[in-house]
């Protein structure tokens, strides 16, 4: 079973690697596309095409594998990860899914440049005469606004303040409704002293075979994907230093814009100095390019 197949390349790889019958979802119109493929291909016997959202569709049968190609921006935008877990009521006891479970890494990160490239995106409503009209009383609303979005981009790891905090999604075990509210405590140990800016994600994702395991990874450290790194602005530095700890937690809740509404609340232990942030992952800034 491929969920979300589009073009339906995952599917066609599948029956390059003997799968007997696959069945490719497709929610959007890219399903007729899939079909021509298939007909042209020469594979109608092999792969069904169903127009339809994986909710919704019914199949002729259990299948032993599910595949799909899920993950958005910080892994959890476009909430294509519960579609994913919902086609289990179509998986075989004891049947396999690629991918297999899902880590997402975050660190706390230093960057002036970034910070005060963000801030001064709101110096446009700065002016007091902008064709006689006075801008200025909407500059704190511009900055909140700014701050609110993710920013997806790359970075060199020299910036990054501390070891990562891991969070583990299983899609064999864990269910649609564990994807609505994710709380992800963490508890940094600072490896340099300086201001934190924010928090750095970045995700990977295994494959756990019969024989061996396939990670993909988004990490800084790894070549670049598609799918970059995000960071989260705090709307105030935080000033740390070496051995001194960073806590909180991420608080993400799914919304009606198939995204989710994300709450960073971080203190420095020792100091008792708090920030955090406001942000709507579906609304990101794309920095790269």
């Amino acid at each position: 079973l491929d969920v979300g197949c589009g073009s339906g390349i995952l599917s066609f790889f599948a029956v390059q690697a003997g799968a007997r019958k696959v069945y490719a979802v497709e929610a959007s119109s890219v399903a007729k596309y899939a079909e021509i493929l298939v007909l042209n291909n020469k594979l109608c016997d092999k792969i069904t095409v169903i127009s339809g959202k994986i909710e919704e569709i019914l199949l002729p049968e259990q299948v032993d594998v599910i595949i799909s190609e899920p993950m958005g921006y910080m892994l959890f935008n476009e909430r294509m990860l519960e579609s994913y877990l919902h086609a289990k009521k179509w998986l075989k006891p004891n049947g396999m899914m690629f991918p297999t479970f899902s880590d997402i890494h975050i660190a706390p990160f230093s960057d002036e440049q970034l910070y005060m490239e963000h801030y001064t995106r709101a110096n446009f409503w700065y002016q007091q005469c902008f064709y006689g009209v006075n801008l200025s009383s909407l500059r704190n609303a511009a900055v909140d606004e700014y701050f609110r979005q993710p920013i997806v981009d790359t970075f060199d790891i020299r910036i990054l303040m501390a070891r990562t905090v891991k969070y583990t999604i299983n899609f064999i075990d864990d269910k649609e409704e564990d994807l609505h509210r994710m709380e992800i405590p963490f508890v940094f140990q600072l490896v340099q002293s300086g201001l934190i800016h924010g928090l750095a994600f970045w995700f990977d994702v295994a494959f756990v075979g019969s024989v061996v395991t396939i990670w993909l990874s988004t990490a800084p450290t790894e070549p670049l994907t598609h799918w970059y790194q995000v960071r989260c602005l705090f709307q105030t530095p935080l000033f740390a230093k070496e051995g001194e700890t960073l806590s909180g937690k991420v608080l993400l809740v799914s919304n009606k814009r198939q995204s989710y509404d994300i709450q960073i609340v971080a203190v420095v232990d020792q100091t008792g100095f708090r920030s955090g942030n406001m942000l709507d992952l579906k609304n990101p800034f794309f920095r790269y390019g």
